[in-house]
């Protein structure tokens, strides 16, 4: 991976983390603020992907209209499917084991869909990025994964991660195979969320109204900085980093947000979590250098 792929990456994990801090302080508007940020997007972003219009960047076929319309239901089955997983089973079994999995999943998509060819040092920082993941969200307390929901947390953490990593592969070959711009098909991805959600939010429209006080500034920033993040990431992959490498890189903003969490929201940070961000760099630092 060159150099500027990775920095593309890095930085998309500390916007990644940055518009999840903002998120966290909206968990309670549900999907009028998945609404309002999907919309905010696409308003944010419209005038790039005009110009790339303009530019006669849309010479697509049945196939690049497949990808995007097959990445955009991806994408919002993942958030369904994260969304219930919360409300089923804790948060300290889906997240990691969410987290944990699509990267893992995503390389071994890269490796048997996208002909990439994995290396030793590869697959070690691999592994090393799941257990940092894994030491960060739970703290070391695996004693979760055992407690009543814990087996549940983990079918819903498995089924989110295979999500994240389908709608990863996904992309990757749209961007990298088919040469449809990051932009475009993020912004066509929001498009259909909103034409997704907007019915459903709109069936209670006062309810829509009173979950969203106070967040609409907050929708705002995740609008600009959600699209920014993974189009970053779909920059990387376009420039010829290899998706078995950009995935689980991209989960140093497992790290970043740890960090946030105890700078700006106080939260303690243990040694566990210290381990953690410890051997998580270390398997990015791997990567990077494979």
């Amino acid at each position: 991976m060159t150099l500027a792929s990775a920095l593309l990456v890095v930085l998309a994990s500390f916007i990644h983390a940055s518009w999840n801090l903002l998120a966290k302080r909206a968990a309670s508007a549900g999907p009028a603020f998945v609404l309002a940020y999907s919309i905010v997007a696409c308003i944010a972003y419209a005038p790039w992907v005009v110009w790339l219009l303009a530019q006669g960047g849309m010479g697509w076929g049945r196939v690049e209209l497949g990808f995007v319309l097959l990445s955009g239901l991806i994408h919002l089955g993942y958030s369904l499917c994260l969304q219930h997983g919360y409300r089923v089973a804790d948060l300290s079994v889906v997240y990691p084991v969410a987290r944990g999995t699509g990267p893992m999943l995503s390389s071994i998509g890269a490796f048997l869909i996208l002909g990439e060819t994995p290396t030793g040092m590869g697959l070690l920082g691999l592994a090393l990025v799941v257990a940092g993941i894994l030491l960060i969200a739970t703290q070391g307390k695996l004693a979760a994964f055992t407690r009543p929901g814990g087996q549940a947390g983990v079918r819903w953490g498995v089924t989110t991660g295979g999500l994240i990593a389908s709608y990863t592969v996904v992309d990757a070959y749209a961007v990298k195979a088919l040469g449809i711009a990051p932009v475009m098909l993020d912004w066509f991805t929001n498009l259909l969320r909103v034409f997704l959600l907007l019915p459903v939010v709109l069936s209670d429209r006062r309810r829509a109204i009173a979950a969203m006080r106070g967040h609409w500034r907050t929708a705002i920033g995740v609008g600009v900085l959600q699209p920014l993040s993974y189009i970053l990431v779909l920059a990387a992959l376009t420039g010829g980093a290899p998706l078995s490498l950009v995935a689980p890189m991209r989960e140093m903003s497992m790290m970043v947000g740890a960090l946030m969490g105890m700078l700006i929201l106080r939260e303690a940070v243990g040694p566990w979590r210290l381990a953690g961000c410890g051997v998580l760099i270390a398997g990015v630092i791997l990567l990077s250098s494979s």
